[in-house]
């Protein structure tokens, strides 16, 4: 029987249009495999040996890994991953960035990268990897109030230890105590017959201290909003910041270091309220104070006469002068100035029950930042630099001055103009620096390496905080906004405006951001 065959196809009609084309599917390219190395970077050892992975591995697998290598797959702690520069190490340019951050993985941060990384799937790429604090603060996106009260500018705020109160000092001669739990107005502290230009906070929140315009430093109860005696008086001129004794190192009755610009630092007994003794040698006006843990307490003062004096806390001896700089120091941070300032409060708000208590837990937390890596200063000046200082060896149990002359560790420059604030990050792995030139600068703070610019404010940048997670770093402008931003895109995270006029100061406490400034009003921002 013959074979019948199919009917013909039928033609397609398309009525004069293009037949549509199929489009064949595009072929995948596989991701090279690539070898790493995962290195701590608190002390730059390998994690363990050299591993073979996919090139488009995901950032949080990466984490894992890095969680299961240190054997604490049970109770994850959080990295970030960083990759060093092949030719940074040789030419450190003032302005080219070190290192590149894994943001989602290897193939699109460093195989890929826009800018070159020098890297081919050939290499052994080294991954430092740095571990985070386990809470996370959230960013704050609105403001939640606006507090008036202040007839004059807001010229400095600050948050207890505990971060439930706040206290403000400004033009109108008062100083004033904020509640935040109720964000309400707790206490107006009168007394001043000048400005309030500082406002400091012992470590356990039991005194507030201020330093005027009329040269007189005030002690404050806090609860009772009420002067503790009358006003300390010694200074010839205004008062330009203070700074508490740690608590690790006296729990009891801290001393009060104030400086001026009489060229002078006094160090006062908050006990007798009298001046133990005073801090002469700078042939200017001392900017800046800063009261260090090491040994038995250190004292950095800057002035000026562009030096930076180093004293020994346990009687004023005079341990180093610090010479560098081109023009006047205005600001100092210490990689521990965070621990030093809230004492024995961390993230969990245990309360110590006395003394030695609050004295153990203190000295754990300041340990534990000076463990790795000693206790280092950053000046930062009008000549539009910065220099990093390690000035005593890990570890140092006492302080004592020599011969040598100690020499920076790091020149960071980039600012093309006076550098208003420099800050360190709570775990003291970062340093951030404000200018006049309306740029913040990311520095790595053991090494003094640039990282990355911020760039987003239209005037001057005034002052810096960083979230307690060192996640988050926010700014003060006198373009009158306030900007978070995020070390882990190094983008903007979120503008907050709102202030009519220049913003002269901030603070970052828990998930709370203060803000004063020109326009008398404290705001309160949160998530």
């Amino acid at each position: 029987m013959a074979t019948l065959l199919p009917p013909p196809k039928r033609i397609k009609r398309t009525h004069g249009t293009a037949e549509p084309r199929v489009e064949p599917e595009p072929v995948t390219e596989q991701a090279p495999s690539v070898v790493v190395q995962l290195i701590s970077e608190d002390d730059g050892t390998p994690m363990g040996a050299p591993i073979n992975l996919q090139a488009d591995l995901a950032r949080d697998a990466l984490e894992l890994l890095a969680n299961t290598l240190q054997g604490q797959a049970d109770d994850p702690v959080p990295f970030a991953f960083h990759v060093p520069l092949p030719q940074a190490g040789e030419s450190q340019e003032g302005n080219a960035p070190s290192r590149i951050a894994i943001t989602s993985s290897l193939m699109e941060n460093v195989l890929n990268a826009k800018s070159g990384s020098g890297y081919t799937p050939e290499d052994v790429i080294p991954i430092y990897c740095t571990p985070q604090a386990v809470f996370r603060v959230r960013p704050a996106t609105r403001c939640s109030s606006t507090l008036t009260g202040h007839s004059s500018p807001i010229l400095c705020a600050s948050f207890s230890p505990t971060g439930r109160l706040l206290a403000t000092g400004s033009g109108d001669t008062t100083a004033r105590l904020w509640d935040l739990d109720t964000e309400t107005p707790s206490h107006t502290l009168t007394g001043h017959k000048g400005w309030v230009l500082c406002v400091e906070w012992e470590g356990r929140e039991r005194i507030l201290a201020s330093g005027g315009h009329d040269g007189h430093v005030r002690l404050w109860d806090p609860i009772k909003g009420k002067a503790i005696g009358d006003a300390m008086k010694g200074h010839s001129k205004w008062v330009t910041s203070l700074a508490w004794e740690p608590i690790h190192i006296n729990p009891k009755a801290p001393r009060l270091a104030s400086s001026s610009k009489d060229g002078t630092v006094r160090i006062w007994s908050t006990a007798t309220r009298m001046t133990e003794y005073t801090l002469g040698g700078h042939t200017a006006a001392v900017n800046v104070v800063r009261w260090g843990g090491v040994g038995n307490g250190v004292l950095y003062t800057a002035g000026s006469d562009r030096c930076i004096r180093v004293w020994d806390a346990d009687g004023g001896k005079l341990l180093h002068i610090l010479k560098d700089h081109a023009h006047w120091v205005t600001t100092l941070t210490l990689s521990t100035d965070f621990v030093l300032r809230t004492g024995p409060f961390d993230h969990t708000a245990k309360q110590p029950s006395s003394d030695e208590e609050a004295q153990r837990l203190a000295l754990e937390r300041y340990e534990s930042i000076v463990s790795n890596h000693p206790e280092t200063l950053i000046s930062g000046s009008d000549d539009h630099t910065l220099f990093l200082w390690k000035i005593f060896p890990p570890n140092a149990s006492s302080v004592s001055s020599t011969s040598s002359k100690i020499k920076p560790t790091a020149r960071l420059t980039g600012h093309q103009s006076q550098v208003s604030h420099v800050a360190f990050s709570p775990d003291g792995r970062w340093a951030a620096s404000a200018g006049w030139d309306r740029s913040i600068r990311i520095w790595e703070g053991r090494t003094g390496k640039y990282i990355c610019t911020l760039r987003g404010h239209i005037a001057p940048v005034y002052r810096l905080a960083w979230s307690a997670d060192s996640r988050l770093l926010i700014s003060a402008s006198k373009d009158s906004t306030l900007k978070i931003w995020s070390l882990k895109t190094q983008k903007l995270h979120t503008d907050l405006p709102g202030h009519t006029d220049e913003v002269y100061c901030v603070d970052f406490v828990a998930d709370k951001v203060v803000s004063g400034g020109r326009d008398g009003a404290v705001k309160i921002w949160k998530n």
